[in-house]
């Protein structure tokens, strides 16, 4: 059974996938530029980009888990404060998880699921796969980031 903290966003399109258009705290989400309260809070969501939506469900597909889940969120610890986690999740999402769910036809739907305190952190944020020579794997962009450490796993905010 699902909390009404939750939020769920359900893309189907294949372009680029778009935050949710509610908050993790059930308020729309503002976009038309207007001033006020909504926009002075930080945003309460994050984006997944195509090619994570792909590297999730190959990931997901490769462990024998297809309806399973990625969950993301930050932990303190690491070089310079707090260090960025990406795990699998079986479970349904927790009381007050963002839930972010890709579908497309004849293919896995990819759940990503966000903890309420972790996004204070990560809202706003872009979930990317970045595949390089020398690197492979998911990568933050976030703008809450103020410095980076050498390895790239860890992080302070301004």
């Amino acid at each position: 059974m699902q909390s009404s903290e939750q939020t769920t966003t359900k893309p189907t399109d294949t372009g680029p996938h778009a935050a949710p258009t509610t908050t993790a705290d059930g308020a729309p989400a503002r976009s038309d530029g207007a001033s006020g309260e909504a926009e002075a809070k930080p945003k309460r969501t994050l984006s997944v980009s195509d090619a994570a939506v792909q590297a999730v469900r190959a990931q997901l597909a490769k462990r024998g888990t297809p309806e399973g889940a990625i969950r993301v969120g930050i932990r303190g610890g690491g070089c310079s404060g707090f260090s960025y986690v990406i795990e699998f999740d079986d479970k349904p999402p927790r009381s007050g998880d963002l839930v972010l769910e890709f579908a497309e036809p004849d293919k896995a739907t990819v759940r990503v699921f966000c903890d309420k305190k972790s996004i204070l952190y990560l809202g706003g944020s872009v979930l990317d796969w970045e595949k390089t020579l020398m690197y492979q794997g998911f990568k933050f962009k976030n703008p809450h980031e103020a410095t980076r450490c050498g390895c790239g796993h860890s992080f302070t905010v301004a």
